[in-house]
Order: C-alpha cells, then structure tokens, then sequence
C-alpha cells in the first residue's frame, strides 16, 4: 500500500468537513482534482472509507479508523517539519564535547557566551583522560573534542584556539634535584611532556597521579615538583601557594584546539558552534585566560 501524505491531508479533510466542495476549497484545490486524489487513496483499502448521504459525506466506522491513524501520520509529519525548523533556528538540538582533563579549566569560558545566545542548545560534556576522548572520537561518539596534541590515530579537523603553557612548577621557588617528580598517568598530554623534557634527568624519584587535579595538590603539599598547564595553576600562583620556577626550555608550548573526526558530518548546532569559535576565539581568550 503506498499513498502520499497528500491523500492524507485530503481524506482528513473531507472526513472533517463531511463536504469535498469544502475541503477543496480548504485545502486550494479544484473539485474534480480533489475528487480524483480521494478516489485514488480510498482505492487502496479493501473495506469502503465513506459514504455519500445526499450533499454530504458520512464516515464509514472502518472510515473513521482510517481517519484517526492518518491524523496520528499527519501529526508526526508535522513534527518531523517542526524539528527540522528547530534545528536550522538552533531552538533545539544537542551538542557533544569531550575535553581531556586539563581542559576543563578552560571549556566553561569556551561554551558560556554561546550558550546565551543558544540558550535552547542541549550541552553535555565529558571531562576525561585523553585516551578515553581519542577512543569516543574515532567512534564519532561525539561533535568535539578539546585537546593539547593532535591523536595520531584519528584523522580530525581541527580550529585552533589558543596557546597551552606547561611550566615547572614547585611550593618554593627553588628546584631541588633530589625532591620526586610528580607524572600524570602514561598517555595524558602533561604526561608526555614531562617525559621529553626530562628523559636525561639525573632525579630517580618519581611517582605518578591519574589527575592533573592531584598532581596539582600533591606540589602544593611539597611533595615533589611536576610539569603544569599555567591555566590550571592561575588561583594558586595568585595565592602563592604555587610557584612558577624558572628553567631552560621552559615554558613547553603546544595549542589548545577543538577538533573533530573528519568522518563526522556536523549537526547545525555543531556546525553553529564552529563557526562561533572561529570568530570568538580571540575574544574569549581575551576576556577570560588574559593576564
């Protein structure tokens, strides 16, 4: 059985008004052409869907079955044509973002203004280790992810944002050489950066923490030094419960950048947001992470 929704509209409206010369003129059709269209669509069912009682029409109960699951149809094409609508407004539409950890001391200020002006924009985000982002957007699990290094087993698109500065940091501010070096956990951006730089370190002590969150407290207790992002340090530079201690080739520079799989088509909403991020970025790095 194959009708348009076309029919439908116009058996609805001849059940609603019990009349083809007013549904016609409902619905900006000619009578013959209308008629024509009704004949067709009740030809496809093999019970009779009306009745002709003089002038007007009269419903059959086999009719009337008809009539309420063509309004239910009708009803969800209208729907399907309002989300639709909804999404080229963004008044709906749900936007994914996974940040490794260090990001979310950066990923609140990136989504603040754009939410105000999408207030109606479903966020979620996850704030995970990179490993677990890398994984979610090979899958295309997700719209974006806000990463310091680019995967190198994911082809991505990317927008780069601003720079990331890894500092040595300490509670003093000397370096002691025989004092642990505090690691994140093997695969975390921080993590690889503290390995280059001190691959010929003559220190042995070391231990390691599954957050930049604990690395951070655990300096701050003197238990040992760590390589850190400055934006994740601001308040406790501030507050002098952290020092920045200067060395060679320090600060270490990579990009904070939203990438994306270039597999992934993007959603209105994401596509929105890009292009959000394209033109704000220097706003945003101006208003929120300047000194």
């Amino acid at each position: 059985m194959q009708f348009t929704f076309h029919q439908l509209k116009i058996f609805s409206e001849v059940v609603k008004q019990k009349s083809i010369t007013r549904a016609a003129v409902n619905l900006n059709m000619t009578q013959p052409a209308l008629s024509i269209q009704l004949k067709n669509f009740s030809s496809l069912f093999e019970f009779q869907l009306l009745e002709r009682k003089g002038r007007s029409i009269k419903v059959t109960d086999y009719g009337m079955q008809i009539y309420q699951r063509a309004l239910d149809l009708l009803s969800k094409a209208e729907e399907m044509n309002y989300l639709t609508e909804s999404f080229k407004n963004l008044e709906a539409g749900s936007l994914r973002i996974a940040s490794v950890s260090t990001g979310k001391y950066i990923i609140p200020y990136i989504v603040a203004d754009f939410l105000k002006h999408y207030p109606n924009v479903d966020l979620n985000i996850q704030v995970s280790n990179k490993e677990d982002v890398v994984n979610r957007l090979k899958d295309e699990d997700l719209d974006f992810a806000l990463v310091s290094v680019l995967p190198n087993n994911v082809l991505v698109n990317e927008e780069v944002l601003f720079n990331n500065e890894l500092y040595l940091v300490g509670n003093t501010h000397e370096f002691d050489p025989s004092r642990p070096l505090i690691y994140r956990e093997k695969g975390s951006a921080t993590r690889q950066a503290m390995d280059r730089y001190f691959k010929n370190s003559s220190s042995h002590k070391t231990f390691e923490l599954t957050s930049n969150e604990a690395v951070k407290q655990a300096v701050k207790a003197g238990l040992g030094y760590s390589i850190l992002p400055k934006i994740g340090i601001t308040q406790e530079l501030l507050e002098g419960s952290l020092h920045i201690i200067p060395q060679n080739k320090l600060p270490i520079v990579t990009q904070w950048r939203m990438v994306y799989n270039k597999q992934r088509i993007l959603s209105p909403v994401a596509q929105t947001f890009l292009s959000y991020l394209k033109e704000n970025k220097a706003e945003i790095l101006q208003k929120y992470f300047s000194e």
